[in-house]
């Protein structure tokens, strides 16, 4: 087999989450999250499980860092818990909160990888949620003045940065579906909690950028190829509006200032979001990277009875040509590859950073202690070689980040689904490399992978 390389420079890394490794849930000052209080409720999570401990990373980060390098990462992203920082969401920052990320940047400097945070993965104070969480328009303001605070903090050693992860799926998840943290079901709250976001991710950007004009900054934004279900023109136009919903309802704003066409008849629902006079220039971010999050595609079908959207997806979590994972999700690498290349032509070809892609699967130490997870190896090898593909064809890619270094807390799943490079003990919550990590580790090494 050939050896795909990639360009010089080009970053390997790992990606978690606060409150799916951390744990220490209420130490050192740390307030509550919706995270804390919707796990906690009986019901929310698979099994009763919670991130009260999760991974421990809270007190074994230099354990994971030790890893990372051991994996020869150059590139470790991690999200910082803003109830760590600003336990009520507000006012002074919590010094401890901010001494447990300088040891955990200073730790990976000192390991030779770039620390590569996100300020918002999912876990805001529980304090905002109470005064209205994400719908209340003077959230956005708070938001900037976390991120502003943050960047004074830490801007002097990282140079790299993301405002959120996935703002489509928390507030779908958390608002409109009510599957996630804070557990609420209403369309209202969910439009208006977008426009919300968006606002608030322009101030931060901005915000950030006054503090220290050379930081590089992104958002990590979850995609998915949305594909027509059957080969109709019905279907071809939901799979369009479906593209435009899910695929734009953030980036848009963002780097274009508006806001896309989802209705079957044209247009967005710009009143039930609250935009203002004055909001599409706010949220305008130039931003210098574009982080990609992808796992799998969508087939969407016409739905007729949906006067809004008019689309659905079919199926959940891809189709039924591809192998599956233990979650259920299709291996589809072509989905990415279709991303990666409509980032590049539509978006006047950004940089880009993968910055989530993984599988779950549940393979466990062997009588050896030997995690031997050959389908992940698998999935990695199919994905990266469409990201190679996507490369020759023009599309400005960086770096990297398989979900997840670790074994971890996977939302309203618990610990059922494992997404690790690194197997931890659900007990002791020791770590052993499983062999898609040293096979990842290889890839790193030689910047490049059997094709």
């Amino acid at each position: 087999m050939a050896r795909l390389r990639f360009p010089d420079g080009f970053h390997w890394g790992a990606a978690t989450a606060s409150y799916q490794i951390e744990g220490g849930w209420n130490e050192d000052g740390k307030g509550e999250s919706i995270w804390d209080r919707f796990a906690h409720a009986p019901g929310n999570v698979k099994n009763g499980e919670h991130g009260d401990v999760a991974c421990d990373t809270y007190h074994r980060f230099a354990e994971d860092v030790a890893i990372a390098k051991e994996l020869g990462l150059t590139s470790y992203r991690f999200s910082i818990a803003w109830p760590r920082i600003q336990p009520s969401g507000r006012g002074v920052v919590n010094p401890k909160g901010l001494d447990f990320y300088r040891a955990l940047v200073d730790a990976l400097l000192d390991a030779g990888i770039r620390p590569f945070p996100t300020l918002y993965h999912w876990d805001l104070p529980q304090a905002l949620e109470d005064a209205g969480g994400w719908p209340e328009r003077d959230l956005a303001g708070r938001f900037a003045d976390y991120a502003e605070g943050v960047t004074r903090a830490l801007g002097d050693r990282v140079s790299d940065w993301m405002v959120f992860n996935e703002p489509n799926v928390f507030t779908a998840c958390g608002y409109l579906m009510g599957i996630h943290a804070p557990g609420r079901r209403s369309l209202p709250d969910f439009l208006r909690a977008v426009h919300t976001v968006n606002r608030a991710h322009g101030l931060a950007f901005h915000a950030m950028k006054a503090v220290r004009g050379d930081l590089r900054i992104g958002t990590a934004f979850s995609f998915t190829d949305c594909q027509p279900a059957c080969d109709n023109d019905a279907d071809a136009s939901a799979a369009g509006r479906w593209h435009r919903f899910v695929n734009e309802m953030f980036i848009g704003p963002t780097l274009r200032g508006a806001y896309p066409d989802v209705f079957r008849e044209g247009g967005a629902p710009l009143e039930a979001m609250d935009v203002r006079e004055g909001d599409l220039a706010e949220v305008r971010a130039a931003l210098d990277f574009v982080g990609v999050n992808l796992y799998t595609r969508t087939l969407i079908e016409d739905a007729p009875e949906d006067a809004n959207l008019g689309a659905r997806p079919a199926l959940p979590f891809g189709g039924n040509e591809g192998a599956k994972t233990d979650f259920g999700w299709e291996v589809w690498p072509e989905a990415l590859y279709n991303v990666l290349v409509w980032l590049a032509r539509d978006f006047d070809n950004p940089v880009l950073e993968i910055t989530e892609n993984g599988c779950s699967y549940g393979d466990g130490p062997d009588a050896d202690g030997v995690v031997r997870d050959t389908r992940r190896i698998d999935f990695y090898r199919g994905y990266l070689e469409a990201v190679h593909r996507a490369i020759g064809d023009g599309a400005d890619v960086r770096g990297y980040h398989a979900w997840s270094l670790l074994d971890n807390f996977e939302w309203a799943e618990g610990y059922e689904q494992r997404f690790g490079l690194v197997w931890v003990d659900p007990q002791t919550r020791d770590r052993t490399i499983k062999e898609s990590g040293r096979w990842y580790a290889q890839v790193a090494a030689e910047n490049g992978v059997d094709g």
